[in-house]
């Protein structure tokens, strides 16, 4: 167990296990290496935690401060990393082997859209009925798909046949 409950949170004052510990002044200063009491009592003075910023160091590096504040600082820094992350989702465009043209053309500006946004693309050919027997045209749309996007793309999973449907993912170049 190391913190107050929670096993990633920093071990303070006396759940610091160590007997010798290299101390840093609430300044920032490097103190060098003392005993935990003699660091519990020097924070004491401060009016401040001791807190173990290092527990895998040896000795474990230990720092005066205001723990309250220490912990406000790390939820802070947390979050930031949460809302600087780029989350990659894979969005599904839907086509069939007899597709009019123009309704191709309107799909194939949706795949553009999702591709700028950065996200991945999921083609699925939906064959029906007699259609099975014609897979070629199914081959042949993907590869004019492929072609008409080859400038802004990565192929992720070659076309390939599931069932019923035929499915080719791909992803924005880099």
């Amino acid at each position: 167990m190391k913190g107050a409950g929670n096993s990633n949170e920093p071990r303070i004052n006396h759940r610091i296990k160590s007997e010798k510990i290299r101390l840093v002044d609430a300044e920032g200063n490097m103190v060098g290496v003392v005993s935990v009491d003699e660091g519990m009592r020097m924070a004491e003075a401060a009016g401040l935690d001791l807190v173990e910023v290092s527990p895998n160091a040896e000795p474990p590096v230990c720092k005066i401060l205001d723990y309250g504040k220490y912990k406000y600082e790390q939820q802070k820094k947390a979050n930031e990393a949460r809302k600087n992350q780029k989350v990659i989702s894979i969005k599904e465009v839907k086509l069939r082997p007899t597709i009019d043209p123009h309704d191709l053309e309107i799909k194939m500006r949706n795949v553009r859209k999702f591709l700028d946004a950065g996200d991945k693309v999921k083609i699925t050919l939906r064959f029906r009925g007699r259609e099975m027997s014609h897979q070629e045209l199914g081959r042949k749309l993907l590869d004019k798909v492929r072609e008409d996007l080859a400038d802004a793309i990565r192929i992720e999973h070659e076309p390939s046949l599931e069932g019923r449907q035929m499915i080719m993912v791909i992803a924005p170049a880099k």
